[in-house]
């Protein structure tokens, strides 16, 4: 967490008051332990003294801050033929509004072909089933066609079963793929683009579609006669889509054995934006890019020479941050605090460079997820997921990232909000939770409390990690003016949290997370203030009931939990307008 959220604020005397006032009433409150009982320890003990600045906000983002990602691999493995289920689009719909990006590592080998139905560009399936497979899915086409608005269907169970045995023998190509860095071809099929465009608008997504950069004439210029063609059509159908060109451009030397350097790629950045000028639909369409991966030194000079050459055709700088790799296997890697203090780095490294540029852009964090290559079964779709996943949130909204993208949604491997059973995973909750409760309003966060101090050469890293958000106007259980704090708990112990100043002696609402059942920090299913949280049906979501906490009482985070805390009727002025 960023050190100006964190550190006391001691410039006002009213501020000292307020903390020494809390002090002296927690010491008057104190009791010493029965003779023999066990002595609290010292972490135990400590008593966290919260206040937030509620005069004005620190950041403002974009309404569509928490958004989605699905990677094409869903083409290859399937997946694309069932986004009409009821359930998915009920599930998506639940995290609208937002953005829905269609990217990742085979936008640069995805080709358009404008045909509308032929089993040949399908994945490949075992062969006792492919034919009536196949046949099953044209029905479904069919019967689709004959809906009027969102096209939504109810997939026999048999067809799902079946789609999940052709899924999982495509999930161990894709895999090999993604780690040898060697790709097939992706077939995008008219059919195709209608299905992901109708799921996209029938959630309340806004699409954004990643185009072939890889896609090159023989002098490395870019071919974009596939995009153009993809244009038209798209056009004719008055999909109303954003863009952006390739994925990490600055990989391209080893999934392709083909470089494109800085000025080439403003080149053909360039280029799409006089496309899109050119088919009158999207003549103000948004591009983003350059979606660079991982800020080290090769994508820091690719960014760098993109911003100088003609960054400025682009409404939104685009890069993306993972963790960990695949390898990881111990939960308590998704718990160091040094893991989790990287993504400020990179984000200072980007921002830099954005700012000497154009200042005036945005930046958006494109592709964003626990873990590398797929991520790993049992850790990276657990809940010991969601310290990372909120850890970005909160990061990335307390440095002025205006979007950040979820990879993934749904899709292939162990990094999705939604498995392929359609049930939502620790991190569906968690973001389905921070949409409803959280606003783009940041607000400054001032903590004090106990804190050993460093031994000299070390730095001690916040366990304990706090944000602080207007409430969201969208939800309408609670007034303009309320503010909503967001708590990451890493400690092993419990930890104290007193309000103070503005947000002492208030009402305030708690969404406590906990991983439900046995398996711990392993969990896949999430409690909610001690309720297990399942969808009622497939359009049905539970009730997310909080907890009222009587004015004054002290907040009381258990071990590695999760917690959202909602001030009423605060009337904060940076809440109201």
């Amino acid at each position: 967490m960023p050190r100006q959220f964190l550190c006391p604020v001691f410039g006002s005397s009213l501020w000292l008051a307020l903390i020494l006032q809390s002090l002296i009433s927690s010491a008057a409150t104190y009791r010493r332990p029965v003779s023999g009982g066990k002595r609290q320890s010292f972490l135990e003990r400590t008593l966290i003294l919260l206040d937030v600045n509620t005069r004005s906000p620190v950041k403002v983002l974009n309404d569509n801050f928490l958004s989605l990602q699905l990677d094409p691999s869903i083409i290859k493995d399937g997946w694309l033929d069932f986004l009409s289920s009821k359930r998915l689009v009920t599930l998506a719909r639940g995290l609208s509004p937002a953005y829905l990006r269609f990217g990742g590592k085979r936008t640069d080998f995805l080709q358009f072909h404008n045909l509308k139905n032929l089993a040949k560009f399908r994945g490949p399936g075992p062969d006792y089933y492919l034919k009536n497979y196949e046949d099953d899915i044209v029905r479904s086409d069919f019967a689709l066609d004959k809906q009027k608005g969102c096209k939504l269907a109810s997939h026999p169970d048999m067809m799902l079963e079946l789609q999940r045995e052709k899924a999982a023998q495509m999930q161990q190509v894709l895999l090999k793929e993604q780690l040898s860095n060697i790709y097939s071809e992706v077939t995008l099929t008219a059919r195709s683009l209608d299905k992901l465009y109708n799921f996209a608008d029938c959630a309340g997504l806004h699409l954004i579609f990643g185009l072939n950069a890889l896609h090159r004439n023989p002098d490395n210029s870019w071919n974009a006669s596939s995009a153009l063609s993809l244009l038209k059509y798209s056009a004719g159908k008055k999909y109303n889509i954003s863009w952006e060109l390739g994925n990490e451009p600055n990989s391209y030397r080893t999934m392709a054995a083909r470089s494109v350097n800085s000025s080439r790629l403003a080149q053909d950045y360039t280029l799409l934006r006089t496309l899109l000028q050119s088919v009158r639909f999207y003549s103000r369409a948004n591009l983003y890019g350059p979606n660079i991966g991982r800020p080290r030194k090769n994508a820091i000079l690719l960014l760098d020479g993109f911003m100088k050459n003609g960054g400025s055709v682009v409404d939104a700088v685009t890069w993306q941050h993972y963790y960990i790799d695949r390898r990881v296997t111990k939960v308590e890697d998704f718990l160091k605090t040094r893991l989790l203090d990287t993504l400020s780095e990179q984000i200072n490294k980007v921002l830099k460079i954005v700012q000497t540029h154009a200042p005036e852009k945005h930046v958006w964090l494109g592709g964003v997820g626990p873990a590398w290559a797929g991520g790993t079964n049992n850790l990276s779709d657990s809940f010991a997921a969601g310290f990372l996943w909120l850890n970005t949130l909160g990061i990335a909204a307390a440095h002025g990232i205006d979007v950040v993208l979820r990879h993934s949604f749904f899709d292939y491997g162990y990094n999705h909000l939604v498995d392929q059973n359609f049930n939502p995973l620790p991190d569906y909750w968690l973001s389905l939770l921070f949409k409803r409760l959280v606003g783009p309003r940041v607000l400054a966060v001032h903590v004090a409390g106990l804190q050993r101090k460093p031994r000299p050469g070390r730095v001690i890293r916040d366990k304990l990690r706090i944000y602080a958000h207007c409430t969201s106007f969208h939800n309408h259980d609670y007034v303009r003016g309320s503010i909503t704090i967001y708590i990451i708990n890493l400690h092993r112990s419990r930890k104290k949290i007193k309000l103070a100043g503005t947000l002492r002696n208030k009402t305030v609402h708690q969404y406590l997370l906990q991983p439900f059942g046995t398996d711990g920090l392993h969990s896949m299913s999430v409690q909610l203030n001690g309720e297990h949280l399942r969808m009622v049906d497939n359009e049905t979501f539970p009730e997310l009931k909080p907890r009222t906490l009587r004015a004054g009482r002290t907040i009381a985070m258990p071990p590695v939990s999760i917690g959202f805390y909602v001030i009423k009727n605060i009337n904060a002025y940076a809440c109201r307008r």
